[in-house]
């Protein structure tokens, strides 16, 4: 079981060095300012967040990787964030508006109530406004659920420390920790935590909890689409069609 301080826990487990150290709250007029586009984000941001630490700053200087620059992005920096949110507040949306408005992809540990979260997000440079950046891709986050990760939870601990993390650049190193947040994601499938050998690997795991995700959506609404028909020729059709479905659920989860 995750100890009680669940993102305190998380932050001993990632083992930064005491170079990288922060400790600084972040005003969320900065976050209304840079990740607040609607009205209702700003009063999202007021009403939902009780506090924003930055705790830590990974780059060449602190740790020891490489920067990473491409024609699309760089990542010349990691920032460690804690969100600590009220109770009744949007978390989901929360989460997605810090990693908008933070320029560097960065790992946010979250607390709301007894829940601890851990997301990551990669980010590229705006096409449509130079000096800016923006997310590449959905935000892959894990919400720690004691009850049915508590076996998972020392190979899931250990698996986050930086050592663990590819070493080349700022980006395989961020790399490493979604795909490690993606092993949790495949453990609760197949029940068994284990990190990809390789980057290969690691694709395909992607490629496939993609794949069940849309899969679960679809089985589902069929499901219920089934269910209300009253057309027994129909309903054989759904049936056949949910087979089907099922049968590819199976084989995209022997890829996790």
């Amino acid at each position: 079981m995750i100890p009680s301080s669940g993102s305190s826990a998380l932050l001993l487990s990632l083992d930064l060095p005491v170079s990288s150290r922060v400790d600084q709250r972040v005003p969320k007029k900065l976050l209304i300012e840079n990740g607040a586009p609607t009205a209702g984000d700003k009063h999202l941001i007021n009403d939902g967040i009780d506090e924003l630490l930055w705790l830590a700053a990974l780059k060449p200087t602190t740790i020891g990787v490489p920067e990473y620059r491409d024609g699309v992005r760089e990542y010349l920096e990691v920032p460690v964030l804690r969100l600590t949110l009220r109770a009744g507040a949007k978390a989901t949306r929360l989460v997605e508006l810090v990693h908008r408005a933070v320029p560097y992809p960065l790992l946010l540990l979250t607390e709301l109530n007894e829940r601890t979260g851990l997301s990551a997000a990669h980010k590229r440079l705006s096409q449509g406004e130079a000096g800016r950046t923006v997310l590449e891709g959905d935000v892959i986050a894990a919400e720690w659920d004691a009850v049915h990760d508590g076996e998972r939870w020392p190979a899931f601990r250990a698996a986050l420390a930086l050592a663990k993390q590819p070493q080349t650049t700022l980006y395989s190193l961020y790399q490493g920790w979604i795909d490690t947040l993606l092993a949790l994601h495949a453990a609760r499938v197949t029940g068994t935590f284990a990190v990809t050998a390789n980057a290969e690997a690691a694709a395909v795991r992607r490629d496939a909890l993609q794949e069940c995700a849309r899969l679960d959506k679809e089985i589902a609404r069929l499901r219920a689409t089934a269910a209300k028909e009253k057309q027994m020729a129909r309903r054989v059709e759904l049936n056949l069609e949910l087979k089907r479905l099922e049968a590819a659920q199976a084989a995209a989860r022997t890829n996790l």
